[in-house]
Order: C-alpha cells, then sequence, then structure tokens
C-alpha cells in the first residue's frame, strides 16, 4: 500500500476553498499474475473554511489575498508545499475570465508543491464537479446516466456520466452572482449574460437603479427554464446559445436522462430555500426558482454528496489517475509537468504502426503551435501487437520524434492500451544512448491537453498522472 497527499484548490467566481485528501494505491495483482496496481481508497482529510473570494475590481482578482487564504489552509491543515504529491489548483467560472487570472496561478505557484497542477475551463469543471458531487459515482453504481449541474455565483457547468463515463459537457452563465443588489434591491452589478436574458424578457433592470423581486423572480425563473432547455426537455431558443459559456463545448445528451443532482453555491439554495437576498445577489431567488421549476418535476433529483464544496473535492480527489503498472522510463526524469499531448488519430496511428513517415513534421507543427520544445505523442495503441508491429512502430517513433525533438529532450509515449512496456524498450533498443524515454499505458488523453507526470510509486510500478486542459498556458 502507497498513498499520496493531494490538494484541491479552487478559486471561484463567489468563494474561494482548499481542501486536503489522502489518495491509497494498492497492488491488486495476484503473486503469480502481472502487477496491477489501482486506487483503492480516497478520503478527504481536511476542508478549509469556505472564503469569499477576494477582488480588486470587477475585472481584477486579488492574487495576493488569494495567496494569504491558501497559505493559512496550508498552515491550518499542518502541511507544507513539499508534503503535497498531486492536485489541481483551479480557476473557475467567471473567475477564470478575470483580466489576472492567469498572474494570480503563477503567484500560487510557491504552494503546487513538486507536482500539483494549475488548470481551467469550463468543460474540465464540469466533469471536476460531477465527480465530487456524486453523480460520478451514482452513475457507476446504478448502471444509468446521471447529469450535475453545477450553479456557482457566474456559471453551471453541466456534465453527463454514463455508467462512470462523461458522454456530454457544457457550461452555461447561469450563476448566482450575475446580478448583485444593496438589500433595497439597487443594482450594483448586472453581467452581460444576465442583461441578455432581462433583454429578452423585456424586463427593465440598471446598474445603480432599484429593482423588484417580481423583476428578479422573472429573470431567475427564464434561467430555470433554460436550464430545462439545456437538458432536452423543451425546445432551444436562440438565447440559449448567447449564454453559452466561452471555450465549453455544447452539452449535447443523446442518451435519456436518468437522475439530475446539483452542486455549486445556489445547489444549497435549492434544497433549502431562503428569502429576500441573504447574500446580496440573485443566488437565493435563482434557487426558488428552479426549485418550483419543471426541471424538478420533469427529472429524478439525487442529493449530491457535496454541494458548495464538489469541485474542490474533485479537484483534490478526482485529478488524479494512475499509469498501467507494465510501462518503461528513464530514471530521473521525473516528474514532469504542463508537457502538451499531441494525440494520433487511428489513420496517423496506422502511418506510425507500418512505419511510415510523417510524424516528424507533424511533431515540428504542433511544437509550433503549443509553444514548446518537449511534447508527448498520444495514440490509443493496440491490445495484442506481434512483435513486428512493435518493432516497426518503435522503429518510426525513435526515428521521428528524434529528429524532430531538440537535443537532450526526452521522448514521450502515452497509450491507452497495454503495450507501454515492449514498446518502450524497443525504442530504446533503437535509440541506443542518443535519448532517454518515457512510455506509459492506461492513460486516455485527447489534443489540446496537458500531461504531469509524477514521481514513481509502489517501488517504482506505476506514475501519478493529471491529464488537464490549461486556458492559460
Amino acid at each position: 500500500m502507497a498513498s499520496i497527499l493531494s490538494v484541491g484548490v479552487d478559486i471561484g467566481t463567489s468563494t474561494t476553498q482548499v481542501i486536503f485528501s489522502r489518495i491509497d494505491m494498492e497492488n491488486t495483482g495476484g503473486y503469480f499474475s502481472v502487477p496491477r496496481v489501482s486506487i483503492v481508497d480516497k478520503q478527504v482529510i481536511f476542508k478549509s473554511p469556505v472564503y469569499l473570494t477576494p477582488l480588486k475590481t470587477q475585472v481584477l482578482i486579488d492574487g495576493a489575498a488569494v495567496r494569504d487564504l491558501v497559505a493559512g489552509a496550508y498552515r491550518q491543515a499542518g502541511y507544507t508545499p513539499a508534503d503535497v504529491n498531486t492536485g489541481a489548483v483551479i480557476i473557475t467560472g467567471e473567475s477564470a475570465r478575470k483580466e489576472n487570472a492567469a498572474e494570480v496561478l503563477n503567484q500560487l505557484s510557491d504552494f503546487a508543491g513538486e507536482f500539483v497542477v494549475s488548470t481551467a475551463g469550463p468543460d474540465l469543471e464540469s466533469i471536476i464537479a460531477g465527480k465530487g458531487s456524486g453523480a460520478y459515482q451514482y452513475s457507476m453504481d446504478n448502471g444509468c446516466t446521471a447529469v450535475n449541474l453545477d450553479i456557482g455565483g457566474g456559471t453551471t457547468n453541466i456534465v453527463m456520466f454514463k455508467d462512470g463515463e462523461t458522454v456530454a459537457k457544457g457550461c452555461l452563465d447561469i450563476g448566482g452572482r450575475l446580478i448583485r443588489l444593496e438589500q433595497d434591491l439597487t443594482v450594483t452589478y448586472i453581467s452581460p449574460a444576465a442583461q441578455a436574458v432581462a433583454d429578452a424578457l423585456g424586463a427593465e433592470i440598471e446598474k445603480g437603479r432599484r429593482t423588484s423581486y417580481a423583476v428578479l423572480e422573472r429573470i431567475t425563473d427564464k434561467m430555470a427554464d433554460l436550464l430545462l432547455q439545456a437538458l432536452g426537455a423543451k425546445p432551444q431558443e436562440p438565447l440559449l446559445t448567447r449564454i453559452q459559456t466561452p471555450e465549453s463545448s455544447w452539452f449535447m445528451p443523446d442518451e435519456p436522462i436518468h437522475a439530475i443532482c446539483f452542486s455549486g453555491g445556489v445547489a444549497d439554495c435549492i434544497a433549502q430555500p431562503q428569502e429576500g437576498i441573504p447574500y446580496g445577489d440573485i443566488g437565493a431567488i435563482l434557487g426558488r426558482s428552479i426549485a418550483g421549476s419543471e426541471l424538478m418535476k420533469r427529472f429524478r433529483c439525487i442529493s449530491g454528496s457535496e454541494t458548495i464544496r464538489a469541485t474542490v473535492v474533485g479537484a483534490g480527489t478526482y485529478t488524479t489517475s494512475i499509469s498501467g503498472s507494465t510501462i518503461d522510463y528513464a530514471d530521473g526524469l521525473l516528474p514532469l509537468k504542463n508537457i502538451p499531448a499531441l494525440k494520433l488519430n487511428a489513420q496517423e496511428q496506422a502511418d506510425c504502426f507500418a512505419g511510415r513517415d510523417g510524424l516528424e513534421r507533424q511533431m515540428r507543427w504542433f511544437m509550433e503551435q503549443s509553444a514548446s520544445d518537449l511534447i508527448a505523442v498520444a495514440m490509443a495503441g493496440e491490445r495484442d501487437p506481434d512483435y513486428a508491429t512493435v518493432c516497426r512502430t518503435a522503429e518510426c517513433l525513435a526515428h521521428e520524434m528524434d529528429a524532430a525533438l531538440p537535443q537532450g529532450k526526452p521522448l514521450i509515449v502515452i497509450l491507452e492500451h497495454d503495450m507501454a512496456k515492449v514498446l518502450g524498450m524497443a525504442m530504446r533498443r533503437a535509440l541506443g544512448e542518443r535519448r532517454k524515454v518515457i512510455c506509459i499505458d492506461s492513460i486516455k488523453v485527447e489534443q489540446g491537453d496537458y500531461v504531469d507526470l509524477g514521481r514513481p510509486v509502489l517501488d517504482g510500478l506505476v506514475i501519478p498522472i493529471v491529464v488537464k486542459t490549461l486556458l492559460f498556458g
């Protein structure tokens, strides 16, 4: 049994949170079988208070104040950055679009430990929140489709899981902080998305002027209706496209939805409706609108294991996976961070397996596009390749990658199917002493993903890995 310490930091539109988790791994293979290492337990061992995200202005996060909050959470938990093995620092919701979001991530680099990633992006947040809320586990336990709606201050991240697989994801600009108010209902802020909803309704609302509960309820009722449209329960109108979050996928479920789950700060206002505007925004009003909407009548609603903490719990416990145990890597290279992955499609993989040229040109183009001099080549691989195919593939990868990469850089190959050890050994044989090789399997990446590779664990059997999508380079 081996354990690693994981941290999750979520800097959201409304709140900032930190958690620490312990991830336990064990070799579950038999005495006479090939080792098979699995993550056997994930346990949250510390939760920070839920802090209000400090802002300098409407468009600037207070990076120094966020850093102080994270430093305080480390002290409360009794850990230092050197103790941390893996995890994620993510800026989510409207905060991800603040002008200095990338700068804030850099200010947190001291707390990244050896292997914590800095990630953002609405699609990734949708998946992380859905795993943290319990929707992911529910879909596996019940063999069904489950949709999680993570409704925070600025956005609603939507993800559908089918038997534990992500089958649809997306994000809409619907959230509790999109309209902010004084207690006398004077509007202090209205986001472009909320203004678009108000304009579509002909509802008059303006910053600096008092509004009414009737106007606010019309707007939040419409937001609830737009969520119903997003789930395919009624015809979609053009307004839905106008409030789609930039950089997100379009949520397109092609399976019947068996259950829905809510997480995020607004989820608590759905489960326990509150009167008035207790948080100085429309969060409580939006919660009441959703609680009384067709959403609750058309779908079976399950209780999430986490609501406001779903994203940070997901970031701290579900971002890390582990490689297969039949892998090949050179000593002294790991850990490595922020490696862009060039994903080969089926035809490109077939060319590589056949020993045909072309990968070098593709790699040079990809390195230019990603502004990186180190990349990983990713592909599905084959389940049981014959020896001749392995040798041809190894020769092709060794020759093409060696020609494309700057001198001294290692060759990194990531496969889905279990063939990394034999392929890596064949590549090293083809290269001699010219390059070091890292060849790992049981990991799926997509074009545009970045990969972090941690230090080997369990006597070098496996490598902890985080696959992520970076919004900021």
